[in-house]
């Protein structure tokens, strides 16, 4: 089915799902009933959470790290008593947390053993485009990839999983993926890994019978809108997990790491907590918050205060996608997903309190006359394309501030990532954005008929031949096409970009 008779039909079923007509009518409600998940009330939170080991390093000197990561097949116990087939990094599912300081030079030894080709990409890191891992820098089948960079960023919570070309998302959802952190050395947040300073990554899936990934609907097309949509929750890889609190904050380092689904998430008994930092950084001052709605590929930080003894538990509450009736229910916002439940131990660790500031970095100010690049989202286009890995889709200046407007065309919900990047959000449909999306990031979602103004801070690598990508993360919509590149380069390099990019990788 093309995009515009997709586009058509569910615009057809949408006013029938409104005012429904038998038999059609029942066709609709089935879709309706059939599109609406929930585990709410089915988990009763008695497995402890799986915290991801950290990466081995081997030190290459005072301020220098190798670390090797050894992608490989496996099996999982990821529901109880059903064995998965699955993919990890050293291990059977998911990956060890990579941690690193500012300033250190790391060499990231990837080594493939999944049998066939796939890539690692580093994402919210700031590094050459050669070393990115995007679909340019494929690993064959057995072999061995070693990008090496020095870390120049602000502390962050970034992540790596796969970028290949039209299968990132069954390579992702078989479970490639792990956490990559930025230290700088500012230490008044809670920061003892696994005890209160945790990482959490959220992912769905759908199980068949025999316990194996059910990977129907991970591609996008018909009616299928977003992609994968799974009725079963993990996190850290852990099916109805519960966390032992023993300090009185904890700092929680959420990741979606889902295909398609976006999380709105909160507490059941209404606490508040803080947002502290997002994809690329720590916010000016801790944001107090109720609820925060993360869509696939972004991170946010937030710290919770607990009292000894007490219960929590972490929902995602059903999102609003801002689309129409019938679409947001069949891209999830008509989902409640229970997500973690925490424990305070009797007594608790006194932490200190949270600072009143944390960042003093300057906002990215784009001139008044500072190049400005639109972009409309289609169906899975990006201004009518899709993508071609021989075609520049724009050059930028190295170094340079940038303006990019990225309006999403369509009734249903895109997100917006950027590789090589940091970008600020200076405009929701021409309006100051809402207190959490004004952190520094590199990827956001942009609701249905809605456009929101960036400024791009590009990096100051300069190189005419090897691109960086910008995508939606909703993984379907990027392998059905919904992606381009850029190459960042200088005055000296800008006669040197190729109209047409060539076949080299690396």
């Amino acid at each position: 089915m093309t995009s515009a008779s997709r586009r058509t039909v569910l615009r057809w079923l949408t006013g029938i799902g409104v005012v429904t007509v038998a038999p059609v009518g029942g066709f609709a409600g089935w879709l309706w009933a059939d599109a609406a998940r929930s585990n709410v009330g089915d988990l009763s939170f008695t497995t402890p959470l799986r915290i991801p080991p950290l990466a081995p390093a081997v030190s290459k000197g005072r301020f220098a790290k190798q670390f090797t990561l050894t992608l490989q097949r496996g099996v999982s116990e990821l529901v109880p008593g059903k064995r998965t087939p699955t993919w990890g990094v050293n291990g059977a599912y998911l990956g060890p947390t990579v941690r690193a300081r500012r300033g250190e030079q790391v060499t990231m030894r990837v080594v493939n053993n999944l049998g066939q080709t796939t890539t690692i990409h580093w994402h919210g890191m700031h590094l050459p485009a050669a070393m990115d891992g995007g679909p340019h820098q494929p690993i064959a089948a057995g072999g061995t990839w070693s990008p090496q960079w020095t870390i120049d960023q602000p502390a962050s919570t970034l992540w790596y999983h796969p970028h290949l070309h039209s299968v990132t998302a069954e390579h992702v959802y078989r479970g490639v993926a792990g956490l990559f952190l930025v230290d700088d050395g500012d230490t008044r947040l809670p920061h003892t890994y696994g005890v209160d300073d945790v990482p959490l990554i959220i992912q769905d899936k759908n199980f068949n019978d025999d316990g194996s990934l059910d990977s129907s609907g991970i591609k996008f097309g018909g009616i299928n809108v977003t992609g994968l949509l799974g009725d079963t929750i993990l996190v850290n890889g852990t099916y109805n997990p519960f966390f032992r609190v023993t300090t009185s904050l904890v700092r929680f380092r959420l990741l979606n790491g889902s295909n398609a689904r976006v999380y709105d998430v909160g507490f059941v008994d209404g606490r508040g907590f803080h947002l502290v930092g997002t994809d690329s950084g720590p916010l000016p001052a801790p944001l107090p918050l109720r609820r925060l709605m993360v869509s696939p590929g972004e991170r946010a930080e937030i710290v919770v205060a607990f009292k000894p003894g007490e219960r929590a538990l972490l929902r995602s509450f059903a999102p609003d996608l801002e689309s129409n009736i019938l679409y947001e229910q069949l891209a999830g916002g008509g989902d409640e997903m229970d997500l973690l439940r925490l424990v305070a131990a009797p007594r608790l660790a006194p932490s200190p309190p949270l600072p009143p500031a944390l960042s003093s970095a300057p906002p990215i100010r784009p001139a008044a006359n500072a190049a400005v690049t639109r972009i409309v989202m289609g169906d899975f286009t990006f201004n009518d394309k899709t993508m071609d890995m021989k075609r520049v889709d724009h050059v930028a200046t190295a170094g340079a501030v940038d303006v990019w407007e990225v309006r999403n065309d369509q009734d249903i919900p895109h997100n917006f990532h950027m590789h090589g990047v940091t970008f600020q959000v200076l405009s929701l449909d021409g309006r100051q954005p809402p207190p959490h999306m004004r952190g520094f990031k590199d990827t956001v979602i942009v609701p249905p008929d809605r456009t929101v103004r960036l400024a791009v801070q590009y990096l100051r690598y300069s190189d005419p031949l090897r691109p960086y990508m910008f995508h939606c993360h909703i993984l379907a919509h990027e392998d059905a096409g919904m992606m381009g590149q850029f190459v960042t380069v200088s005055p000296a390099d800008r006669p040197r970009v190729p109209r047409v990019l060539g076949h080299a990788h690396g």
